[in-house]
């Protein structure tokens, strides 16, 4: 119980922080938004940004389940400000890192729907908003 009380805290906690970060984008302050984005992965998974960052696509879920003993619901929240990283880069006129954020978020948001095997109409929603993006920017 206590386990899933604190993930369902650092998910209203992340919640929060991309309304304030959506918010500073809609104002185009992207040195601002950049700045809560780097902060969140601390305040959110204790591990600074740089580390999530520099993980190459194709070794996401197992540096993050394997090495590092992240549970699914955390998985949840990293496809959720890699989402919030791409929307940043797009904001800036960065198609080509927009798509790699992309694509690694969605690659998170996959196996975390396979993983808890649970139905979310939001969720799949946002994977196929997530796919929309992928064949928008790959065409550049």
């Amino acid at each position: 119980m206590y386990q899933r009380d604190y993930i369902l805290r650092l998910i209203e906690q992340m919640i929060n922080t991309l309304a304030v970060f959506f918010g500073l984008l809609k104002k185009e302050e992207f040195n601002k938004a950049d700045d809560l984005l780097s902060n969140a992965y601390y305040m959110l998974l204790k591990e600074e940004a740089a580390f999530f960052r520099g993980i190459p696509e194709e070794e996401l879920t197992s540096e993050l389940l394997e090495r590092h003993n992240y549970t699914n619901d955390h998985l949840e929240i990293v496809a959720e400000l890699f989402n919030a990283e791409a929307e940043l880069c797009l904001a800036k006129g960065n198609r080509k890192d927009a798509l790699s954020w992309t694509r690694k978020s969605l690659r998170l948001f996959r196996y975390f729907d396979k993983a808890t095997k649970t139905y979310s109409r939001v969720r799949i929603d946002k994977m196929e908003a997530l796919e929309r993006r992928i064949d928008v920017l790959g065409e550049v």
